[in-house]
């Protein structure tokens, strides 16, 4: 039996219709995203080599936690980046110097959350790699 309408939960009303629709429009989101950004499409080709790698290293569950926070950080930012770009393009849609540094700033906090991804990946990785080598020789 499917529930319909709201349910309260100790004084939480759940709109289903609401709620249904919050995820259609995230997913369309990620689309909309996706099909716009390329800088999105590198990332996740990133993470999902991280993630074969992962498999392939057979890394520790604790280092499968930080790969995992740290993939979502990424693309999180680049969400977010994405997002600025579209209001800033949507407020302000003739080259401005203000609009310009708040697309830029964006920008540099995406690089600097995948710059910090990337060490704490070599970190966790060259190591790995060293002794898949060394048991190779």
């Amino acid at each position: 039996m499917a529930f319909k309408g709201k349910i309260k939960i100790k004084g939480l009303k759940l709109d289903h219709k609401r709620l249904s629709n919050s995820f259609r429009y995230a997913f369309s989101g990620i689309v909309q995203a996706y099909i716009g950004e390329q800088n999105l499409k590198i990332h996740t080709a990133i993470a999902i080599l991280v993630i074969i790698c992962g498999f392939c290293f057979q890394i520790s569950y604790y280092e499968w936690l930080i790969c995992l926070v740290l993939i979502g950080l990424v693309l999180m930012a680049e969400f977010f980046n994405t997002a600025f770009e579209y209001v800033v393009d949507l407020v302000c849609p003739e080259v401005h110097p203000l609009a310009k540094a708040v697309k830029d700033t964006a920008s540099a906090g995406v690089l600097m959350m995948a710059i910090i991804a990337a060490i704490i990946g070599l970190v966790i990785f060259v190591p790995k790699g060293i002794q898949w080598i060394g048991g190779l020789l």
